[in-house]
């Protein structure tokens, strides 16, 4: 199969190259960069933005797939930017699978799409998208979703792939930024503690999207769908991230804070940050307090299903091989 991983240099797209590779299919990568790591493995890089439409159609040109995970994430940033690479990147994929003929796209999501304020514990993809947001990440990602999902045809089918908190070696987001933090003395307990939440290791995000991209079909089940992907069985949260922090030498309880305070704060700090033009992160936001007190967990039953998917490799093996990467000289 001839695959265009857009984002193919990132965490997971990248994982999702190497994956293709191993079983024989022939790789093009669409980014922003010259990726070197790719250099001798056959796959071909081309440089572009994704919002240039006839660029991406070129690259598409002799495609039978392709899969989208280019995306601006994060929790806070201009809004116009979120919309501008999230969206209408997004909407320039699909015009460029149209014009070239591509049959399957398959799209990277998040359950954030379907995150207001409460809490979701064991939902399906029945669960409504909620009327507000607290990021622009979340809205413009769900906005896509809507886009990619209704876009599915006899001529193109698409389906959203929604995994959740992916992490394990090579982590370039999650786990850093939650060791950075500690290190700084700034991380903090929010909520009582005892909240699960769903996390999705590399690997297994990955082949997910490999089980879609060859389920994937004109009136196949899965098509026209999106999909929650992870471990299968949430942590508990607090507890898991301090078995990460011991492991690179950070001992001890976190100062604790209420969902209520935390919640407050984010919200000064959100008027501070837009009304002082200051760069940057807040310190806290309203959508990093909820996400850290409240439990968010989701059914994968019908990636089960419909894509035979499974999380062949375990939160215990996964903290293992993320352990051992933060050894000297181990990546």
């Amino acid at each position: 199969m001839n695959v265009l991983v857009t984002g193919g240099g990132g965490f997971l797209g990248g994982r999702v190259v190497r994956m293709l590779l191993d079983r024989g299919d022939s790789v093009a990568v669409f980014g922003r960069s010259r990726y070197p790591q790719f250099d001798g493995t056959g796959v071909r890089c081309i440089q572009g933005d994704i919002r240039d439409t006839p660029t991406l159609q070129a690259a598409c040109t002799g495609m039978d797939a392709v899969v989208h995970t280019a995306g601006l994430p994060g929790i806070w940033g201009r809004k116009s930017d979120f919309w501008s690479i999230n969206f209408d990147g997004t909407r320039s994929v699909l015009a460029a699978c149209r014009a070239a003929g591509v049959s399957k796209l398959v799209y990277t999501s998040t359950p954030s799409v379907v995150f207001g304020r409460d809490e979701l514990c064991g939902v399906d993809e029945s669960q409504p998208y909620p009327k507000r947001y607290l990021t622009h990440y979340a809205a413009s990602k769900a906005a896509a979703e809507r886009e990619v999902l209704a876009a599915n045809g006899p001529r193109l089918a698409t389906i959203a792939m929604r995994p959740h908190l992916i992490w394990g070696p090579g982590d370039p987001h999650l786990i850093p930024r939650v060791i950075a933090r500690a290190r700084a003395g700034r991380l903090r307990q929010v909520g009582a503690g005892g909240n699960l939440v769903d996390v999705t290791y590399i690997d297994n995000a990955a082949r997910a999207h490999l089980l879609a991209l060859d389920r994937l079909a004109a009136n196949a089940p899965c098509a026209g769908r999106a999909y929650f992907i992870s471990q299968g069985e949430p942590v508990d949260l607090w507890p898991w991230l301090r078995q990460i922090l011991s492991a690179v030498g950070i001992q001890g309880d976190l100062p604790r804070v209420s969902h209520r305070i935390a919640y407050v704060a984010g919200s000064l700090l959100e008027v501070v940050h837009k009304i002082a033009r200051l760069r940057g992160e807040p310190l806290m936001t309203r959508f990093l307090a909820t996400q850290l007190a409240k439990s968010h967990y989701f059914s994968i039953a019908a990636a089960r299903r419909d894509l035979g998917y499974s999380p062949w490799v375990s939160t215990e093996t996964g903290l293992k091989r993320l352990t051992e990467s933060f050894r000297p000289g181990i990546r």
